[in-house]
């Protein structure tokens, strides 16, 4: 499928109490708040957004310190630079857009922002899905050898102001190129006018000075609010899918559901996407049927004495693995009643294991 670039779309922006956010917005149906991470724009979703705009209202933003959005200003403590500031002035846009209530979903530093507008805002998000993160408080908990070496940029851009500035600015093209291809990757890896609109928000040093802060901010006040969160035992609790790059570090390094699922309500669900890093560019339609995936419940009903039938235990891991939201029942008139009123069509199966996976196949 070929998607033009951000076609339909239009470019604004909207000042909050902090400062003036760049965004694109476009498409019809329940909102869909899109975060990128670092140190990209919201282009990074140029392959993924146009896809939906028939099944929702599409809001992708610059985050606060990056691309065109407003740069926050530098303080001893970085709160100005904390998920809980950043996520504060995503959920003021989405409020001013007219939105209550959102989808959510965030790749790296804006999945960082995503995680903690679920904590913080849990009537506002409806579903969130995670790319190529783990909790921060995590990683730092889990440092090793590996972790310095391949994040080591995690601790590189979080040294006082201006040492990493400094250097960076004097070459922010090269840095750029040497910070992507982390995992080796061509200079053609970015689409020419998504790499453009990178390039020429990280000749600006005020970007440069703002990745910096989102990075002091991670290893200090993030890292108590984090703290904090979960010592008051504050989960996400809409569903959540988390996914990761099988080629990237997150693979390497963690079983993300299962750190995930700690700091979850409900069961987690979600599968490694044979991509690196950055998955809304290598693998676009991997992320479109996971969106597309959305409004999906599948319920597992019991079969009394139907020895054949596939048991819910099994059927359940099989909808996990899929990425589709799973709830058990006892029968059907209980499984009636967790399917809501907004649901538009029910598949019933019968039957065998190749069934139930060619209906999670088409459907």
């Amino acid at each position: 499928m070929t998607i033009k670039f951000f076609e339909d779309f239009e470019i604004s922006t909207l000042k909050i109490k902090n400062g003036h956010i760049r965004f694109r917005k476009a498409g019809d149906g329940p909102a869909l708040l899109m975060l990128h991470g670092n140190p990209q724009t919201h282009v990074m979703w140029h392959k993924v957004a146009p896809a939906l705009t028939k099944k929702f209202t599409i809001i992708c933003p610059d985050i606060p310190g990056y691309g065109k959005s407003y740069k926050p200003k530098i303080s001893k403590d970085h709160e100005n630079y904390s998920k809980v500031s950043m996520a504060s002035d995503m959920n003021e846009l989405m409020t001013l857009l007219g939105h209550k209530t959102f989808y959510l979903v965030g790749h790296d530093r804006g999945a960082r922002i995503g995680h903690r507008l679920a904590l913080n805002y849990p009537d506002k998000v409806k579903k969130i899905i995670l790319l190529d993160i783990i909790p921060t408080i995590e990683h730092f908990e889990r440092t090793n050898k590996e972790f310095a070496m391949g994040y080591y940029h995690w601790f590189w851009l979080a040294q006082r102001y201006p040492i990493p500035e400094s250097v960076i600015n004097k070459a922010p093209e090269e840095w750029f190129f040497a910070h992507t291809s982390r995992e080796k990757k061509d200079k053609d890896f970015f689409a020419p006018r998504a790499l453009a609109d990178y390039l020429e928000c990280v000749k600006n040093p005020e970007t440069i000075r703002s990745i910096c802060e989102d990075y002091r901010a991670a290893a200090s006040i993030d890292l108590k609010d984090d703290d904090i969160s979960r010592k008051q035992n504050l989960k996400i609790k809409m569903p959540t899918l988390v996914l990761w790059g099988k080629k990237g570090k997150i693979d390497q390094w963690y079983d993300p559901l299962t750190i995930w699922q700690k700091y979850c309500d409900q069961e987690v669900r979600g599968y490694g996407v044979n991509t690196g890093h950055y998955l809304a560019e290598e693998n676009p339609d991997e992320i479109i049927k996971n969106f597309k995936n959305i409004f999906k419940k599948v319920v597992t009903i019991k079969i009394p004495d139907e020895p054949s039938a596939l048991n819910s235990v099994e059927l359940k891991k099989i909808v996990l693995r899929s990425g589709l939201e799973v709830v058990e029942s006892k029968n059907i008139k209980d499984a009636l009643k967790k399917i809501p009123s907004r649901e538009k069509s029910i598949v019933v199966i019968f039957g065998s294991l190749y069934l139930v996976g060619y209906v999670l196949g088409i459907n």
